[in-house]
């Protein structure tokens, strides 16, 4: 795998800003109520995380050490202003369900993270790969959070009833309270107990993997 690659790699599986990295939460457990709703969610970060990394990395050299974090602030609200607007007049659905949440992107440690630890100090195209793989890792995140929620909470898939796309016949009754606030904490930690059990890249799994590998790494020596 060379480096282009494993930075979409890097960001969508080995460590994925939300079920691997446990970072950007708060959006995560509020706005993934519904499929739509995650899914556009991680859309607007992974724009603003592109565009972030685009800008901040072809200015790497320009902006001074004292004023990094002011300046990567400044680059980010400007373009989130530009999503909040974009989506105000052509998605107002999406503008009005994610609500606040949209100009929280500016302070998203997630951008603010990768603008400190990666784009300051890469090239542009590298850069721009990695935001890409850390975006694309948020929205699968959100998206797949938001449908396991709407599935059982709500008996529907981005807006669709289950009992009319499904071919079976057949009466569901929602758990609701997977649409309200612990439903997102419920389906967190059983995506994450899912990572676990399959050995999968996860926040609770990773130093035990590491341990494992060493030890095994030991045995095959001896």
């Amino acid at each position: 795998m060379n480096r282009y690659t494993e930075r979409i790699y890097n960001g969508v599986i080995k460590e994925n800003p939300t079920l691997v990295l446990m970072l950007g939460i708060c959006p995560t457990l509020a706005v993934t109520t519904s499929a739509f709703n995650g899914f556009g969610m991680g859309i607007s970060t992974l724009v603003v995380l592109v565009m972030s990394s685009l800008f901040i990395s072809l200015l790497r050299n320009v902006i001074s050490d004292r004023i990094r974090i002011p300046g990567y602030i400044v680059i980010v609200a400007s373009l989130v202003t530009v999503v909040q607007m974009l989506l105000q007049a052509y998605i107002p659905v999406l503008y009005e369900a994610l609500g606040i949440y949209i100009p929280l992107i500016v302070v998203n440690c997630i951008i603010l993270g990768r603008a400190e630890s990666y784009a300051s100090k890469n090239t542009i195209i590298l850069s721009i790969l990695d935001g890409t793989g850390m975006g694309l890792g948020f929205t699968a995140a959100l998206t797949i959070i938001g449908m396991v929620r709407e599935i059982i909470g709500a008996g529907t898939i981005f807006g669709f009833p289950l009992n009319q796309i499904s071919p079976f016949s057949f009466e569901y009754e929602p758990v609701s309270i997977f649409v309200l606030a612990p439903g997102a904490f419920f389906v967190l930690a059983g995506l994450t107990a899912v990572q676990n059990k399959l050995m999968l890249p996860s926040a609770t799994n990773g130093k035990a993997r590491k341990t494992k590998g060493r030890a095994k790494k030991g045995e095959n020596e001896e």
